[in-house]
């Protein structure tokens, strides 16, 4: 054999060698971490019901650093005022019992899974409905235990959690929902929750809403005075902003299309009554429908919303649509009572008209008295024909626009309907100057939500 052969089998064997020792190694390297868990946590070492001490060791309260992860928000309930939200939950803080030794920096943590097992802060949400862990497919919990004594607890969660909110402005208003964690039985001279410094809430980058736009979130403290002491308490206010085009295009336009529907009344034939009578109703009936879904989904507040005036207005002008064909039924009746006795009245002047040329043609042969040259001041004739000349005399009065205008239409009810055509739409259009001048331009009004003990 070689010398090359025997450099090489020496070479195998040492690298075999040194794998094995690695091995070792790391099999003692676990076991360490075993006896330092058992060294910190074994029986009568460590009492979970005793709070950490203070800053640097003292008796002051424990401080706990708190920060979020928003993973997701499902849902915002109008109805419910609530809103559902999934999060990593951590909190980290400091007990000089739990101090190792990191074995020359190679033991950088100590896991655990069970949360029992070392004192834990006891942080509850206070406006909270609804809540539940994630353990699919193990227990998405950790606590982690640093060299110095420094615990770090995470976990996912799932709340579903209250949101008082105003709606006086719906569909163009934003909600302020709020996330409040305090303590439930440790006061403020035993245990401190403070935001973690930097970024206390992370949201996650793809957050998508259906109808609400995330604009902004605000971190602050909301400590808590009872009759027991003072807690300590922390909040987030996520600011929420609706979307205006699913509104836009499901109600708002919709509405706008049935109030010009209904104005088609205007431009039919007056007689066409069945016509116009099933277009009002129709029109009235499938507004009054919309009105129903929309409040179908929202809560029964006692204010008037911004939706509830748009909705009350095209309603009305519906109905106004229905009521002015009533009216124009009305008068076209009264016109054609008005031409029956108009044409009566001519009826019975031309038989007067023809009686009296008979009377004429039969006394042709009458003597006829003398009539005077002269006629006395007192004269019924005289008189009459004086009227007439001062009515001559008179300056001719100039007619108004309007009038000479409306004088086409002969017939009241023709004239309603032309004026119709003109009044709602105008009235119609200074109405949504006025609405969205009023609520798109209006400046919200500082909304601060409940707060929840």
């Amino acid at each position: 054999m070689g010398t090359g052969h025997y450099f090489w089998a020496i070479f195998y064997f040492t690298s075999l060698c040194s794998a094995s020792l690695a091995n070792n190694a790391k099999i003692n390297f676990r076991e360490k971490e075993k006896k330092v868990l058992d060294q910190i946590l074994g029986a009568g070492k460590y009492d979970a019901r005793i709070r950490p001490s203070g800053i640097n060791g003292t008796d002051g309260p424990a401080v706990v650093r708190v920060n979020i992860f928003v993973r997701s928000i499902s849902k915002i309930d109008d109805v419910t005022m609530e809103y559902s939200v999934q999060l990593t939950f951590r909190e980290q803080w400091t007990d000089e019992r739990l101090k190792f030794d990191d074995i020359q920096g190679r033991l950088k943590y100590l896991t655990l899974t069970e949360a029992n097992r070392v004192w834990m802060p006891d942080l509850f949400f206070s406006n909270e409905k609804e809540g539940h862990f994630h353990n699919i497919i193990m227990p998405n919990v950790y606590i982690r235990i640093f060299p110095n004594g420094s615990v770090l607890y995470s976990i996912r969660i799932s709340l579903t959690l209250a949101c008082p909110m105003n709606l006086k402005l719906y569909p163009l208003d934003r909600q302020i929902c709020s996330l409040r964690m305090a303590s439930y039985g440790w006061t403020t001279n035993d245990l401190v929750f403070l935001w973690k410094e930097g970024d206390p809430v992370q949201v996650v980058k793809n957050l998508h809403l259906p109808r609400f736009t995330l604009e902004k979130f605000l971190t602050d403290y909301c400590n808590s005075k009872t009759n027991t002491g003072e807690y300590s308490c922390l909040k987030v206010d996520l600011l929420f902003k609706r979307e205006f085009s699913y509104y836009l295009i499901q109600i708002y336009i919709p509405c706008c299309m049935l109030v010009i529907v209904s104005w088609v009344s205007f431009w039919l034939d007056q007689g066409a009554v069945p016509a116009r009578v099933s277009l009002g109703v129709t029109t009235l009936l499938t507004m009054a429908t919309q009105t129903s879904g929309i409040n179908a989904s929202l809560p029964p507040v006692s204010y008037t919303k911004a939706i509830d005036v748009w909705t009350g207005v095209c309603l009305t002008f519906v109905f106004g649509a229905l009521l002015e064909f009533a009216l124009v039924n009305y008068a076209s009746r009264s016109d054609m009572h008005k031409e029956n006795m108009k044409k009566k009245r001519r009826d019975l002047e031309q038989a007067s008209l023809d009686a009296a040329s008979d009377l004429l043609d039969t006394d042709s042969n009458a003597t006829f008295a003398m009539k005077p040259l002269v006629r006395h001041p007192g004269d019924p004739l005289a008189l009459e024909k004086l009227r007439q000349c001062e009515v001559h005399m008179q300056p001719p009065k100039r007619p108004s626009c309007c009038k000479t205008w409306l004088s086409k239409f002969p017939t009241r009810s023709k004239r309603i309907d032309v004026i119709s055509r003109i009044t709602f739409p105008l009235v119609f259009a200074l109405f949504n100057l006025v609405y969205w001048s009023t609520y798109l331009f209006r400046e919200e009004e500082d909304e601060v939500p409940l707060a929840f003990v």
